[in-house]
């Protein structure tokens, strides 16, 4: 059971605390997360070929067996897209859980009232709660990890949209005859951007991309947010996810370089765009987020 650089647990945070799930296309993970947003227990996994709803039933029992006091509510961060309406789940490279009552399924498995939600939107959630978004009412959130994702908070309220997908920024077009996109579309920003896409145009992992991959991710990704920022009226977004993380200072400052010139309108000038204040348990800590809302 990995625990490497958990906070220790405080009494308050082990009288109440969640159960945080995080369904990736590259890993499952799972965690108690305590009310002080302390990670008390965690462990993860390599997403499998198949059998994925197993292999996360059981990830969930066993990090459940080591906490140490009963969680109250389940939260669970799946990559999307959604359907909130049917309670599914059909990430784009997760096959076999296509149209998957992943909500349902998880409260039978561990006993607990359960919501699920995006990854990226439950991360918006992490980032209001204890992140960079704290106090802040109106930024996006934006995760660039094997695909990337986004989630709005305006006027300190999630935006939802009609099947829980809003803020979905992956896939907004950069490129008017663009690259093929796993969405079945042309041109997406997740076609350039997303981890699984700059892996496969370099033949290396993200964190060794050359530098005019990394200017070219900040360039696209800018001009994305400041029309995020137009329509939504907002001026910080706030990135994470491995590649962000891998990328570093060069793709924020490719980011703000290009946001400086795009977002002109009065009410967008001075877009920022800053890391994530979660790091890389953003995904667990917004998942359990999204369980403070049931507990």
């Amino acid at each position: 059971m990995a625990q490497d650089g958990a906070p220790p647990a405080t009494v308050a945070a082990v009288n109440r605390c969640y159960l945080a799930i995080d369904v990736g296309s590259d890993k499952l993970a799972a965690a108690i997360v305590g009310e002080d947003a302390a990670v008390l227990v965690r462990d993860r996994i390599a997403t499998p070929q198949r059998d994925v709803w197993p292999a996360v039933a059981r990830l969930a029992k066993r990090v459940l067996a080591a906490a140490p006091a009963a969680p109250v509510a389940c939260g669970v961060g799946c990559v999307g897209p959604i359907d909130a309406g049917e309670g599914t789940v059909s990430p784009l490279h997760i096959p076999s859980l296509e149209k998957f009552p992943l909500a349902a399924e998880c409260a039978a498995a561990v006993g607990l009232p359960t919501a699920v939600d995006s990854l990226a939107k439950t991360i918006a959630m992490g980032e209001a709660w204890c992140g960079a978004g704290v106090g802040v009412a109106d930024f996006i959130a934006v995760w660039l990890g094997p695909t990337v994702g986004g989630g709005v908070v305006s006027n300190g309220k999630l935006l939802e949209g009609h099947h829980g997908n809003a803020g979905n920024l992956g896939h907004m077009v950069v490129e008017a005859d663009g690259r093929d996109c796993a969405c079945g579309g042309k041109g997406c920003l997740d076609a350039y951007v997303g981890g699984r896409a700059i892996e496969e145009e370099t033949g290396r992992p993200p964190n060794r991309a050359p530098q005019s991959i990394v200017e070219r991710s900040g360039l696209y990704l800018a001009r994305v947010l400041a029309s995020v920022g137009a329509v939504c009226d907002l001026r910080l977004a706030v990135v994470g996810g491995p590649v962000a993380h891998g990328f570093g200072a060069p793709l924020f400052a490719a980011i703000q370089g290009e946001l400086d010139q795009r977002a002109k309108l009065s009410f967008v000038q001075g877009f920022r765009a800053v890391p994530s204040g979660l790091g890389e348990a953003g995904p667990l800590l917004g998942a359990a987020a999204l369980a403070r809302g049931l507990g």
